[in-house]
């Protein structure tokens, strides 16, 4: 039996309260940014054509976030982390563009450039950022990062209650990665019958939308935002 755990909207909400000045500010201002990593990239990824410069660019825009005192523009009425990044972000992309402008102008070398052609290695990565919008490409990446996230805590929960197992055969259903017909096949791999193998997949199910949905809160300042921010999370995987 899964038991949900209550929401609270603490990393965010702790953020919005502390602005960073107070060592718990800090560290969770240093743990929501270790966690939505990827959908800076991905915006970095798309707006530049590099996936590698984009990378090595989210390191400098992290470290300017973290060590600049960025967070003092974040306005807490927004509500979401999700908003005050991708604002960040863009930001930061803005600066850049002015910079390597000022160079050119001066006859400096630009460390990056803005119009670098992709490096074969990276080459399927950059591929689908273009095909996206930069904004598009951080959604999609920050829904994959919340499903992800919410995967992680489902698996750590379903070891601690020796669930492992179950988790692993049940885990094709949670991703829509299950074919028709194998329902039958696991659950005598597991020994259930078939009722008793859908009451397993829709508890893991629900479990799971119970996981997303405390990870959505976690960079929320209201938590009554839970289901719109879910909303625009399974739009963005439909993008």
């Amino acid at each position: 039996m899964f038991h949900a755990a209550p929401f609270h909207t603490t990393r965010w909400t702790r953020v919005c309260l502390a602005k960073a000045e107070s060592e718990d500010g800090r560290r969770a201002l240093a743990e929501l940014c270790d966690h939505y990593y990827e959908p800076v990239v991905a915006y970095l990824g798309s707006v530049f054509r590099d996936a590698d410069a984009a990378r090595e660019m989210s390191h400098e825009f992290f470290a300017e976030m973290l060590g600049g005192g960025t967070i003092h523009s974040a306005d807490p009425e927004r509500g979401r982390f999700r908003f005050y990044l991708l604002g960040a972000v863009r930001h930061f992309v803005a600066h850049r563009h002015e910079a390597e402008r000022r160079m050119k102008r001066g006859g400096g070398m630009v460390p990056v450039s803005l119009d670098a052609e992709p490096k074969e290695s990276a080459a399927l990565e950059v591929a689908e950022a273009a095909s996206r919008s930069p904004e598009a490409a951080f959604d999609r990446q920050w829904a994959l990062t919340v499903l992800g996230r919410a995967m992680e805590t489902l698996r750590a929960e379903c070891a601690a209650q020796g669930k492992s197992a179950l988790f692993e055969r049940l885990r094709p259903w949670l991703v829509g990665e299950s074919g028709y017909g194998e329902q039958a096949a696991v659950a005598e791999t597991l020994g259930l019958s078939a009722a008793a193998m859908k009451v397993a997949v829709h508890r893991m199910r629900y479990r799971f939308r119970q996981c997303v949905k405390a990870e959505i809160a976690g960079t929320l300042k209201d938590e009554g935002a839970v289901e719109d921010e879910m909303r625009s999370l399974l739009l963005a995987l439909g993008g």
